[in-house]
């Protein structure tokens, strides 16, 4: 039975728990600005000594998902606790592929993530081991079929997918997101790694979560309540994200039931 917490607010709930997981996008912001409550929210933890990590599917490292948020005029006390799906993937490429050729799949943006190591980008797919997609080319940002065809003869090559997520709302626009291509390449007959919620390595990588009471919250069923279930950690979803139109529609109970995802508490938007 999934609790609606629009009435209590988190507070009701908060000391039953040691750590929380919190999505970044769709949950403190929405690409464009913060949401006032959820930041007042996260205030409150800090006063109460919880520990919380603001887990992200974003295919960048820490520090430059830091600097967007300070851009957005989100406190440094609050900003320490970013962890990304990029910073994850960038762990693993040290440890195995550090020496390796690569061709990145997605926007120019997202440059940072191998800026260590960008001696190694490949313009050529037949020249690299392996492929590293954070996202779509700008210019194919809407065409998966483009990604079928461009790969299909190189379903031999392992992808490293920074961002599992499928799409992602930026203010009102709905976009693609790379695990969008990965599902493509994995339908072609392609291997993915992939980095970032549901897949507990993200989790572990990002705080000593052992023994700990822990609630994930986040808008996502796909990632971030599906990752919560993989742990056997408590979800909170956060209904005003990215499936609002279908909990309209359906409810949140055959939504998730849709999703296969268990939800123990739903609340319209993060509030204290």
């Amino acid at each position: 039975m999934t609790k609606n917490l629009d009435k209590e607010g988190l507070r009701s709930i908060a000391d039953n728990y040691d750590l929380f997981y919190i999505d970044l996008w769709g949950v403190i912001h929405n690409g464009i600005k913060l949401h006032e409550q959820a930041v007042i929210t996260l205030k409150e933890l800090i006063k109460m000594n919880k520990d919380f990590v603001l887990l992200t599917n974003a295919p960048r490292p820490n520090f430059t998902v830091k600097k967007f948020l300070e851009k957005m005029g989100l406190d440094e006390k609050i900003r320490s606790h970013v962890f990304t799906s990029g910073e994850a993937a960038l762990n693993y490429l040290r440890k195995f592929y550090l020496s390796d050729k690569f061709f990145h799949i997605g926007p120019y943006r997202d440059f940072d993530l191998f800026s260590e190591f960008k001696n190694n980008k490949s313009k050529d797919l037949k020249d690299s081991k392996y492929l590293l997609c954070t996202g779509l080319f700008e210019e194919h940002d809407k065409d998966l079929n483009y990604y079928k065809e461009l790969l299909e003869k190189y379903i031999d090559k392992k992808m490293i997918c920074t961002n599992p997520d499928l799409i992602v709302d930026r203010g009102n626009v709905r976009e693609l997101c790379a695990g969008s291509v990965a599902m493509v390449f994995e339908k072609i007959g392609g291997e993915v790694i992939y980095f970032g919620k549901p897949y507990p390595e993200v989790y572990n990588q990002s705080i000593d979560n052992a023994k700990k009471r822990i609630l994930s919250i986040g808008d996502n069923l796909n990632t971030d309540i599906k990752g919560a279930n993989i742990l056997n950690y408590h979800s909170l979803l956060i209904s005003n994200g990215v499936h609002r139109e279908e909990i309209k529609d359906k409810g949140v109970g055959e939504v998730s039931k849709q999703y296969e995802a268990i939800v123990n508490y739903i609340q319209l938007d993060l509030k204290w």
